[in-house]
């Protein structure tokens, strides 16, 4: 049964109610539900409330911006893990890495396609769940990753990572202390949802240091190989 069959909750946060309803639509004709929400208080409470399975949100919103609503959903525990696709007119770099920094998975810049935009959706709700693997879990220093169930702790303490930023850690650490070029990072970044260019993998990359890495002056789990790529440390 594909993703879109199973009727999965997709909330659309966008100032604009004629882009809402247009999307509704198209998500309703591709198999989805919609949950509406103009601006990012509500879409917040929604959020929280009703846990949808990914977020559309516009970044130019009244009240609480979508830069600020995407940073407090990843910062709620209730929602922390829902894949965010960003829709926004804005296509300079450096919107999106701003995006990408406060914990967006994709970005997609206005006027898109439709059926490109539904296709986004598929591929970060396909690796929002549990990766297959020979393992369920793996280790790297205090660091517990564990792949069926999705989730990564250090020390014991659960960590909330993005859809994205699990998908790069999964592959850093099944490669544990050897260097993985950024060709296969960037491929693995797209598979998961993410665009995989310009400056996105480091963004995740940075992301990631700030949610596992020790306290600081502790090191650093994630070691950069300038013109090469990643490797991480146990």
């Amino acid at each position: 049964m594909s993703l879109a069959a199973e009727r999965r909750r997709i909330l659309v946060v966008d100032d604009e109610p004629h882009i809402v309803e247009l999307l509704a639509m198209h998500l309703r004709q591709n198999g989805f539900d919609s949950i509406p929400a103009g601006d990012g208080e509500t879409a917040l409470a929604r959020a929280a409330s009703e846990r949808p399975d990914l977020v559309l949100l516009d970044l130019m919103l009244p009240g609480i911006g979508g830069l600020e609503t995407c940073r407090r959903l990843r910062g709620d525990p209730r929602t922390a893990s829902i894949p965010i696709i960003m829709l926004t007119a804005k296509s300079e770099e450096s919107d999106k890495v701003i995006g990408l920094g406060v914990g967006a998975d994709d970005y997609v810049t206005k006027p898109f396609g439709l059926r490109e935009l539904v296709a986004r959706i598929e591929v970060a709700l396909r690796h929002a769940r549990p990766i297959p693997a020979d393992s369920p879990a793996l280790r790297a220093g205090d660091l517990a990753i564990d792949v069926e169930g999705h989730t990564v702790s250090r020390s014991g303490s659960r960590v909330e990572v993005t859809p994205a930023e699990f998908s790069i850690l999964v592959l850093l650490a099944r490669e544990a202390g050897r260097v993985v070029p950024r060709t296969r990072l960037d491929g693995v970044l797209r598979e998961a949802g993410g665009s995989g260019e310009g400056r996105s993998l480091d963004v995740h990359v940075r992301n990631l240091r700030r949610k596992i890495d020790p306290a600081p002056g502790g090191g650093s789990y994630l070691a950069t190989v300038r013109g090469v790529g990643y490797r991480l440390d146990a």
